[in-house]
């Protein structure tokens, strides 16, 4: 036999063979290939790197390196070999080492290979290679089959780590054997080839059937099910490949799937099966599964059916009548569908593309089961695509996939108008028409959906040709194509264009979406103003003709306004009018007719008939005398009745339900008019009971605002109005444009301006008032608060058990039917299994929880002695010992009582007895020190003398006779003796004996000698002794000094048996306890935790299944390239002058002292030393936004579930015996729980970038596969991204790889080729969408990765997910919302404003959005999707680029339109970290504007919009988008007010009107104007928290928290975060520009530089205050000669509050922001920045030039109307110079338009003198620097010569300077901006360097402005100080220490 050594062959034949086949490479080198390098010295073996290997090899040789380095000490040949094959394999991946890094690796691979050979050689234990390799592997080989049936963790690592390497060594082996040309393999049973196979859930191979999970029966029959193949046909072809084959396998080998999707939805189908079987009847046999499978069935194809129906096509689920065939083709129909799924890649966001391709390939499955015969070939049918590996992936996916890619770049990241590209949404569109299937099986390329670039000519027609003209057509161009002419000649394909819909980027989007509200509104106004104009003492006058006709005019403008929806209905969709069919088109122009119609005919017959009435007379009495109408009366009811239906169909939701989802004629001809035909979007009406609901809410709050409006916003302008029409002004103080104009129209405007805006926003504020007070009941009724306090929970700790019960223990099954259950009530017998038993599961949990918290560091070893229930078998007769925290106290209260008490025993007992607490506490000391005494004390004497002693003290009980008997004034004494004794007894220090026996003789004689009134019974005894004729005084001389001296008396240590140091540790505690434990525990988040829990077992929680019964359920985790642990690099790291250590021991000062106290450290103080790094590592990280701290939180479902499964099998005595062993590993109960649990949960985090890090040795790599090796059911999933050589060129390749952990190594499970890379659109939702299919179970929870989560809210996962089984409104909810705990609020004011902002939101927000609103979305947050219906209907977010920003909100929209059910339950929570600095908070509101801003323009929020009804679109808008545009409103307000004033000022307007009129109603009109504020909407708009807080914390507590905030500056910071919202949201939707923004959530709070802060907020913040402050001063520059400074104050104060805070807002709250040394460093940063040239590759950060650019770039890529309305906008700041100069005293009261002019001269030239002086320094200042000097010194002395000279001449002024720069400067802003929109035409010219340099001095100016009030603040110490207190209050509360932080005074290692 031959070896595969070359320097030891055993002849030439072998040797060439082995060359041939193994080391083609190696034949034209003469040089002996494994020459060894070691020769002369010794070898010492060092572990060659088996991870980090280029991308390209590592799937294919890592396995083999891996095994390697693990058997290289025991068997270094072995190894050698194993390296040699990792080599070899690796030369033929890549012959020419083309990849990258694999020239280098093959180069030390080969080293290493040289060195090790001669050294392994000699250590070789066989003859041979191949005999060594054969008996390693079998060693291996027998271990595995020797212990397959083990069930131990220990065994089970082993044997995983053993069949790996087995595996290995058998393929190895193979290979060895094949080179030295033999045929045997190493295992004769080829069957076995690969017993090991990497396994997610289910070990599916021949190794893994014993263990337990495979031993379940619903996992037996669930494979039993899938690998029922019996009967398919080509079975023999396909076991030819696949020996042991199932369902999967054969569709694979029909259809051409991978082989990792089939072994991933193998496991899956499998999980869903048995986890669906388990909740059938029991009664079922298991093999049955009937159920099972027809409850997938309807699950996984409700949606495919529907579609059919739409489409008018018959489904290609077809099945036979047999069961037995019919349960297998549900079966294959599941699992095609699942495989199709799984490896669609990007198309898994187009589920109808899923369906068309789904309904494809079913006919074909079909007609395989049936052996059709193809009409065309007369042979039988076979898939079109199959019979080739990664068929599927080649030929259906990728072309698809290359649509949606160059459809994306067309994109150009977010740039383009999204109507030049087709989103998901537009080509998952394309498959909701019938056009769809001309597409065809096979599909053809050539069709118009491939159609990529639309066509030159600019026309997209679509040909609306039938199938059968198709065919006609392609048959055509063969004969043309025969006669020479090409196909593409005779039919080019073209751009199909926009589906349905285009996302045009306008304004009119929002009126266009929700045009009833907008409506409502216009025409309430309108109504309103007629009704005040005239006067109206009662409201019934409205039914007076003049005024109800007047009133009805309202119905033209409504008229008109359906005009204006039906044009722009036409105008928005027209670049989708190609993919629209033809009744759509008719209807639209049908529309536009019938609006016009109406438009013309209403104002004809108002006109006409106006005050011409019929009349009658009513009957007598009636509150209507007389009824008249004319014919427009007439007209307005004709109108009005196409209203009656919809009317109608509101009322009886349930008939518009049916119209819109039935697919018959009649319901589709209703249902033609008022709704488009869309797929989506139909029957989703509430029942009748929600809407009424909604209906009344909102009713009354229109009825408010309305009310509101009319008293105090129009009613009081009517006569103001009137008067100053009336008021003819003639002499304006400017040049009057429009002379001509009459009535003041002006000054009517500007008057009524602002208050029609407030008018249409203040139902924003209605709606918070409305919704604190609604949601503030619905707490109140939901039990919200019930347990507030460490008192309340106190007092409510007996009853919490008995909840615990109720909620979270599943109830008994109840087999006996007989007279005892009929007998019984259920009341009765709830409260006997109470009474018995029922707290040892509470207490054994509860145990837990405490335990956990200790885990977590938030109590210290003593609280959790204190909180802690004792288990022992007295909880199962119901003999319970409270936790000694509620029994604080208690005991000496007691004694204190009996010691003062004075009367009978009976009314003492009943004293203590009216403190449950108090009289346990009592009886338990009392037994205690009994059942001590017993154990202690041994020796017969004593043992007698304490029994004597007790019988006497109980049969005083008895007789009710303590109080004669004992002297109750010695209870203190015998109390401190006590404690005495028990301190020694837990100490158990032997040198302390005679201690113990002075204790115990001290306490004999207290209770002998003082506690018996009438002496012991010790005396009864010397009696006896007498008797017996004994001396007296020899027994007593006996007994005395021998009383429990001798050694045999008493046994001291005690022994630890029966949990008897547990039992003295208690009692020393119950007597020990002192006040201070009543407000245990200390900790402020463990107080929070335990409170909310306590709570959420009163609300209304569905009863728990048990695990085994529940569903199952994955979490999902999206992680990009997010901290997953603190590095130790970053722990002590000083960059910003505090280390993450430092600042975590600070923030968390007690965690950090428990966490010492757990390492066992002595050392308090900060000094991390002593202390293990990864243990420092991981304390830190668990506090900071990291996703460790996840991973533990979601780790700890997996604990609950155990914990619950343990339960639920176990009855009370194996509960008592083995509840401390289910956390064993190597316990089998344990590993029977795993797997249990194994089956319900599945965790997933899809770290998208895994693979990079771990290629390029990223540390945090290692620490993501540490997480996995700590939770072992942890599964990571990443992208791959590697090159192969195909066709000598180089490929990129792209996988989904889902890893686990195995043997301290990450092992792939699955491996998914892609058809490209995932990442088209928007990253997280693609990062989702690739390891979605790796997640198991029916439902899945969304998780972020700054999410936390918590061991006792984890227990009540299964009873939320017992939600998806209730039915509301007919159907199951497919959405769960979750509330959160916001932890980032301890420390930092903003923080702390952020949690309670965000806090409102998640409760009482979603609260009365769930219900009775019924419009709650999915918004990020820990919300529980039903998995089967999301990944059937488009997954859990949409994905397209720009568009779905808000990529979560998405799948809320989504869910709702496809008829979904989404609610919210607020007695389960997770934690969420949120941003804690001004500038991340304002990066994250920014990004939240910019994602609403894009929601607005989308489809999903217009067929929202337009779906939903009246009420519940109110809802709808207030709740999204409306919030944003209202805040856009209110800073629209602001600036129509001040710019009206600024006219009626500027105009002479003003000072007119007060002059003429009378001042009383000039003031009322000012009060009104005062009514409008932008401030009001951040005040109000909190409402809501106040409440949320008040119900959760106390209404006390709530006033005080809202104080302090307003102390805190809370009101600025909310103010300033307005201004944020408004500012991205109206910039996206006017230029877009919309864009992800990384906020960091570093956790550091430090000083940002004056710099960063004002790139951050100088054009959102900066430039809007300095324009405000403009208008301000100006305002009140020109009003004071005739308006008093109240009426300005009134006006304008909060303006002025806006104005400053908008200024100096990111200055107050910045740390340190007024630290001198500080401003000194900004001062040179910023004059840096400011100067520094920007180019190619400088950041914004290093270069103000740089930064401009950037800051402008939406102006680039916007539209003509984006650039008018910038234009327009723009104007507004030649305004001031218009007015300004009409004021000068140099104008002399001059009005001609001449002097306009003249100042725009005046600007001319000081441009040219800037323009002079800019160019005189560039070719100057070099060469001739004094010419340079001189001639600026002339322009300047000419300057002021000229000023002079005008000032002597022309009367110029020094108030005229300082007018024209208020005039100037603002001019000089709005050419800058006119420059910037202009840009792309001057940026040739010299004009647009001039803009930049002239830019460069108005921010170098702003900035200096900005800097000096803080610079001269920052002088003042006391400045600083307030800064920090209001900054960090909270810390301040909580004892911290702020300044060492900022100022980074710590201790660490140097």
């Amino acid at each position: 036999m031959s070896e595969i050594i070359v320097a030891e062959p055993t002849n030439d034949e072998q040797n060439r063979a082995s060359t041939s086949s193994r080391r083609p490479y190696t034949t034209t080198d003469k040089r002996p290939f494994t020459r060894s390098l070691t020769s002369g010295r010794e070898h010492v073996p060092e572990r060659f790197d088996s991870e980090k290997l280029p991308v390209t090899l590592v799937s294919d040789i890592q396995k083999f390196l891996r095994v390697a380095n693990q058997i290289e000490d025991d068997e270094p040949r072995v190894a050698y070999l194993c390296r040699f094959h990792a080599f070899e394999v690796a030369h033929d991946k890549d012959r020419n080492s083309t990849g990258r890094g694999v020239r280098q690796f093959k180069t030390s691979l080969l080293q290493r290979l040289e060195q090790d050979e001669e050294v392994t050689i000699k250590k070789r234990r066989g003859k041979s290679d191949l005999r060594e390799l054969r008996r390693v592997y079998q060693q291996y080989r027998n271990y595995v089959d020797k212990h397959a049936g083990e069930y131990t963790w220990e065994t089970r690592e082993k044997l995983s780590r053993a069949s790996a390497i087995a595996s290995v060594l058998y393929t190895v082996l193979n290979a060895v054997a094949s080179a030295a040309g033999l045929q045997a393999l190493a295992d004769p049973d080829q069957s076995k080839s690969e017993f090991y196979v990497p396994y997610n859930i289910l070990p599916l191979d021949q190794v893994g059937v014993h263990q337990p999970i495979m031993q379940l029966p619903e996992i037996k029959a669930a494979i039993a099910l899938v690998r029922n193949v019996r009967g398919l046909p080509f079975l023999e072809d396909c076991k030819k490949q696949v020996p042991h084959m199932d369902l999967l396998d054969w569709l694979q080998f029909c259809f051409g799937f991978q082989e990792g999707n089939v072994a991933n939805q193998r496991e899956h189908l499998i999980l869903l099966i048995a986890n669906s079987h388990t909740r059938q009847t029991r009664k079922q046999a298991p093999k049955a599964g009937d159920g099972a499978v027809d409850v997938l069935m309807k699950k996984f194809f409700k949606n495919y059916t529907e579609w059919c129906k739409f489409l008018g096509r018959n489904s290609n689920i077809r099945l036979p009548y047999l069961k037995q065939e019919a349960q297998q083709y549900k079966l294959l129909y599941i699992a095609l569908y699942l495989l199709i799924w799984g490896e669609a890649a990007n198309i898994r966001f187009m589920p109808e593309c899923l369906c068309f391709i789904f309904h494809n390939m079913a006919s074909e499955l079909h007609g395989m089961l049936n052996s059709a015969v193809s009409l065309t070939t007369g042979e039988r049918v076979m898939p079109v695509y199959g019979g080739e590996p990664e068929a599927f992936l080649n030929h259906v996916v990728s072309p698809i996939y290359n649509v949606i890619r160059e459809e994306a770049m067309k994109n150009r990241n977010g740039t383009a108008d999204h109507s030049t590209w087709r989103n998901y949404d537009d080509l998952n569109e394309f498959f909701w028409s019938p056009e769809c299937f001309e597409i065809g099986w096979p599909m053809r390329r050539d069709h118009d959906f491939f159609c990529i670039h639309p066509s030159n000519d600019g026309k997209m027609k679509k040909s609306r040709t039938s199938v059968k003209r198709r065919k006609e057509e392609r048959r055509d161009n063969n004969e043309d194509e025969e006669m020479g002419a090409t196909v593409e000649e005779v039919c080019k394909p073209k751009w199909l264009g926009k589906t349905n819909f285009v996302e045009i980027r306008s304004f009119w989007q929002i009126f266009r979406s929700f045009d009833r509200m907008w409506s409502f509104l216009i025409l309430a106004l309108q109504a309103m103003i007629i009704m005040a104009s005239y006067d109206l003492e009662s409201p019934l006058q409205v039914f007076d003709a003049k005024i109800l006709e007047d009133v009805m005019s309202i119905f033209i403008t409504s008229a008109v306004l359906k005009l204006i929806q039906a044009i722009l209905d036409v105008a928005f969709t027209w670049k989708a009018r190609c993919t629209m069919d033809s009744s759509h088109r008719l209807k639209a122009l049908l529309k536009i007719i019938w609006a016009m119609i109406w438009t013309i005919v209403l104002p004809i017959y108002y006109s006409s008939s106006r005050r011409k009435y019929t009349c009658y007379s009513t009957q007598e009495g009636s509150w209507l005398e007389e009824w008249c109408y004319s014919s427009y009366m007439v007209a307005a009811a004709v109108y009005l009745t196409s209203n009656a239906v919809n009317m109608v169909l509101f009322l009886v939701p349930a008939a518009g339900r049916y119209i819109e989802t039935s697919n018959t004629r009649v319901c589709t001809v209703l249902s033609w008019w008022t709704q488009p035909r869309l797929y989506i979007g139909r029957g989703m009406q509430e029942g009748q009971v929600s809407l009424l609901k909604y209906t009344m809410f909102w009713v009354l709050l229109l009825l408010s605002k309305l009310s509101f409006s009319y008293t105090f916003e129009i009613k009081p302008l009517i006569a103001p109005t009137r008067q100053i029409m009336r008021i003819g002004v003639k002499n304006y103080d400017w040049h009057e444009l429009f002379p001509k104009v009459k009535s003041n129209a002006g000054a009517i405007a500007a008057i009524w301006s602002p208050i029609i805006l407030v008018y249409f926003m203040d139902a924003q504020i209605w709606y918070s008032v409305y919704c604190s007070v609604f949601g503030g009941v619905y707490g109140i009724l939901h039990h919200l608060g019930e347990i507030r306090t460490q008192r309340m929970l106190k007092s409510k700790f007996e009853t919490l058990y008995s909840a615990f019960n109720d909620c979270l223990i599943p109830p008994q099954t109840k087999e006996n039917e007989g007279i005892k259950m009929w007998l019984c009530t259920p009341a009765f017998l709830k409260a006997l299994e109470n009474k018995k038993g029922g707290v040892l599961k509470f207490a054994l949990v509860w145990n837990q929880i405490i335990s956990s918290f200790r885990e977590e560091d938030l109590i210290s070893n003593r609280e959790m002695d204190l909180m802690k229930i004792p288990v022992s078998s007295e909880l199962v007769t119901g003999e319970v010992h409270w936790p000694v925290f509620l029994l604080a106290n208690k005991l000496s209260t007691a004694l204190s009582i009996a010691r003062d008490f004075v009367g009978k025993y009976d009314n003492l007992l009943k004293k203590i007895k009216k403190d449950n607490y108090m009289y346990l506490v009592v009886t338990e000391c009392y037994d205690s020190l009994k059942f001590i005494l017993d154990f202690l004390v041994v020796g017969e004497m004593e043992r007698r003398i304490i029994c004597d002693i007790f019988e006497e003290i109980e049969e005083s009980i008895g007789q009710s006779s303590l109080l004669n008997d004992l002297n109750m004034t010695e209870l203190p004494a015998l109390h401190a003796k006590c404690t005495e004794l028990v301190e020694l007894l837990v100490e158990g220090n032997e040198d302390h004996h005679y201690k113990v026996v002075k204790a115990l003789q001290d306490m004999f004689e207290l209770v002998t000698n003082d506690l018996f009134i009438n002496g012991s019974r010790t005396l009864d005894l010397l009696h006896a002794h007498q008797q017996l004729g004994e001396d007296p005084t020899e027994f007593f001389s006996y007994l005395e000094p021998e009383l429990f001296a001798s050694k045999d008396s008493i046994h001291f240590p005690l022994p630890d048996c029966d949990n008897l140091l547990e039992k003295v540790k208690r009692f020393h505690l119950l007597l020990t306890v002192e006040d201070k434990a009543m407000y245990i525990p200390s900790n402020l988040e463990a107080r929070r935790r335990i409170s909310f829990f306590a709570t959420s077992l009163f609300m209304n929680v569905p009863k728990a299944p048990k695990v085994h019964d529940m569903l199952s359920f994955s979490v999902l985790t999206p992680h990009y390239m997010e901290e997953v642990k603190f590095s130790k690099k970053e722990l002590h790291s000083n960059k910003e002058g505090v280390s993450i250590s430092f600042y975590m021991q600070k923030i968390f000062p007690d965690e950090w002292e428990n966490f010492l106290e757990r390492l066992g450290s002595e050392k308090p103080d900060s000094s991390t030393d002593d202390i293990n790094e990864e243990d420092l590592r991981d304390w830190t990280s668990f506090r900071g936004q990291t996703l460790s701290r996840t991973v533990r939180g979601m780790m700890y479902y997996r604990k609950a579930l155990k914990l619950q499964a343990f339960l639920d099998m176990a009855g009370d005595d194996d509960i008592l015996q083995h509840y401390d062993t289910i956390d064993r590993p190597n316990d089998t109960l344990s590993a029977q729980l795993d797997a249990l649990v194994d089956m319900k949960f599945t965790h997933v985090v899809s770290c998208q970038m895994y693979g990079a890090q771990r290629t390029s040795g990223d540390p945090q790599a290692q620490d993501i596969l540490d997480l996995m090796i700590r939770y072992p059911s942890l599964r990571v999933a990443y992208v791959e991204e590697k090159e192969e050589i195909v066709d000598n060129k180089t490929e990129k390749v792209y996988s989904s790889i889902l890893v686990k952990a195995v043997n301290g190594f990450d092992q792939a499970i699955y491996r998914i080729k892609l058809p490209g890379s995932p990442n088209i659109g928007e990253g997280k939702p693609e990062n989702q969408n690739h390891a979605i299919i790796f997640t198991r179970g029916e439902a899945l929870q969304a998780i972020d990765m700054n999410q936390d989560n918590y061991l006792e809210e984890a227990l009540k996962m299964r009873n939320l997910l017992q939600e998806f089984q209730r039915v509301q409104r007919g159907s199951h909810p497919t959405i769960l919302g979750m509330r959160e705990h916001i932890f980032t609020g301890s420390v930092s004011s903003l923080g702390w404003f952020m949690s309670y902002q965000e806090t409102s939101f998640v409760t009482i927000g979603q609260r009365l959005l769930a219900n009775p609103l019924r419009v709650r979305f999915h918004y990020g947050h820990p919300d529980l999707f039903d998995r089967i219906f999301h990944l059937t209907r488009g997954g859990i977010s949409k994905a397209s680029k720009t568009i779905n920003l808000s990529e979560d909100v998405f799948a809320g929209f989504n869910t709702t339109l496809r008829r979904g059910y989404i609610t919210y339950h607020e007695y389960m929570q997770v934690g969420k970290g949120r941003d804690v600095g001004l500038n991340q908070i304002s990066k994250f509101e920014a990004k939240v504007a910019n994602g609403n801003s894009e929601q607005t323009l989308s489809r999903d929020i217009h067929r929202l919009g337009r779906r939903f009804d009246f009420f519940r679109m109110l809802s709808f808008y207030f709740t999204t988008v409306g919030f944003y545009f209202n805040s856009l409103i209110s800073v629209i307000g602001v600036y129509v007010f001040l710019y009206g004033q600024l006219y009626l000022v500027l105009s002479g307007l003003q000072r007119a009107l007060l002059l003429e009129a009378r001042i009383k109603n000039i003031k009322s009109l000012e009060t009104a104007l005062a009514s409008q504020s932008f401030i009001q909407l951040g005040l109000l708009t909190g409402l809501p928290m106040v409440i949320e807080i008040g119900l959760e914390r106390g209404f006390l507590n709530a006033l005080k928290d809202f104080i302090l905030m307003q102390l805190q500056l809370a009101a600025v910071f909310f103010t300033f975060s307005y201004g944020t919202k408004s500012h991205y949201y109206g910039r996206t939707i006017l230029h877009g520009g919309a864009k992800y923004r990384p906020t960091g959530r570093k956790v550091v709070i430090f000083h940002s530089s004056f710099t960063e802060n004002y790139r951050l907020y100088s054009r959102s913040h900066f430039v809007k205050g300095f324009e405000l402050l403009l208008l301000l001063v100006v305002y009140d520059l020109f009003r004071h000669s005739y308006q008093s400074s109240m009426a300005y104050v009134l006006i304008t104060y909060a303006i002025w509050f806006t104005s400053m805070t908008w200024l100096f807002a990111p200055f107050l709250f910045n740390p340190s922001g007024f630290n001198w040394g500080k401003i000194v460093d900004d001062w040179k940063d910023w004059n840096k920045w400011i100067k520094q040239q920007g180019g190619i590759g400088i950041q914004q950060d290093k270069s103000w030039q740089s930064w401009w650019i950037e800051e402008q770039a939406h102006l680039l890529h916007c539209g003509i109307t984006s650039r008018l309305i910038e234009l327009l906008l723009s104007l507004r700041f030649f305004l001031y110079q218009y007015g300004l100069v009409y004021h000068l005293d140099i104008s002399g009261q001059n009005k001609n338009f001449i002097v306009y002019v003249l100042s725009w001269i005046v600007i001319v030239i000081i441009f040219l003198l800037l323009k002079i002086v800019n160019v005189g320094r560039h070719y100057l200042s070099a060469n001739h620097q004094l010419a340079f000097r001189l001639f600026k010194a002339f322009l300047f002395l000419s300057i002021w010569a000229t000023i002079i000279t005008l000032s002597l001449i022309c009367d110029l002024s020094v108030r005229d300077l300082i007018v024209c720069c208020l005039a100037f400067l603002p001019t000089g802003w709005g050419l800058i901006l006119v420059a910037q929109t202009l840009r792309p035409m001057i940026e040739r010219t010299g004009l647009w360097h001039f803009t930049r340099v002239f830019a460069r001095a108005y921010d170098y100016g702003m900035g200096v402005v900005l800097f000096a009030p803080i610079a001269v603040l920052a002088w003042l110490p006391i400045i600083s100080a307030f800064q920090t207190r209001f900054l960090f209050n909270e810390a301040f509360s909580r004892r911290l220490h702020i300044q060492p932080l900022l100022a980074g005074k710590k201790k660490h290692r140097s």
